[in-house]
């Protein structure tokens, strides 16, 4: 974890994180334990009689591991999920607001450099489109 996280995480989860697998992308979502409970909660509580919600809720939760931040910094992260991941020696941790990705190095930097010359013209949500950055 990088050092300028382990405070902040220290004090909001006791260093208590949840680790799963994004479900569209061959990377991993780390969330610190109280955003991983709200989360879940969400998750359970929608109608698993519908198959894409079922599929969700199976591999959301399914994969869900917990994990802790040791004195230096460190995670153990099981090996289904780094195999999921494809993780390697060099890895890439991405800040997305309440929670992480964590990504092998190169299929980052490929997944990157595809959203970066991705022109087509897709249709915003309303809410993005309104924002100012």
């Amino acid at each position: 974890m990088p050092a300028r996280y382990r405070d902040p995480l220290s004090e909001i989860c006791q260093n208590e994180l949840i680790i799963t697998i994004d479900t569209e992308q061959p990377c991993l979502l780390i969330y610190p334990l109280n955003e991983w409970e709200l989360i879940e909660e969400k998750i359970e509580a929608l109608p698993s009689f519908n198959p894409t919600t079922r599929r969700i809720q199976r591999l959301l939760i399914g994969h869900a591991t917990d994990v802790e931040i040791d004195a230096n910094g460190r995670m153990m992260i099981a090996t289904p999920l780094r195999d999921y991941a494809q993780l390697g020696k060099k890895v890439v941790m991405i800040g997305q607001g309440k929670k992480f990705e964590l990504w092998d190095d190169a299929i980052w930097n490929k997944c990157r450099d595809e959203w970066l010359n991705d022109k087509t013209d897709g249709e915003l949500p309303a809410a993005l489109a309104e924002l100012t950055l």
